[in-house]
């Protein structure tokens, strides 16, 4: 089975109404699209983000198994 990772902007605070989730085979590839996403929908520079905020994050990218 291989292994998916994805993250749902709503699960952080603050930001409960925004419908962005993203999914994708890395990790890596769940870091890219949310930096992406919080750029272009938030206006947002993760280069800005503290050490709390990148692992508040860590915290919520999720793991499920695909057959």
């Amino acid at each position: 089975m291989a292994k998916t990772y994805s993250y749902a902007c709503a699960d952080y605070p603050g930001m409960e109404s925004c419908p962005g989730k993203v999914t994708a085979a890395t990790e890596a590839e769940v870091w890219a699209l949310i930096e992406t996403h919080a750029r272009i929908a938030h206006g947002e520079d993760s280069g800005a983000w503290s050490v709390e905020d990148r692992q508040q994050i860590a915290n919520l990218i999720g793991t499920a198994d695909q057959p």
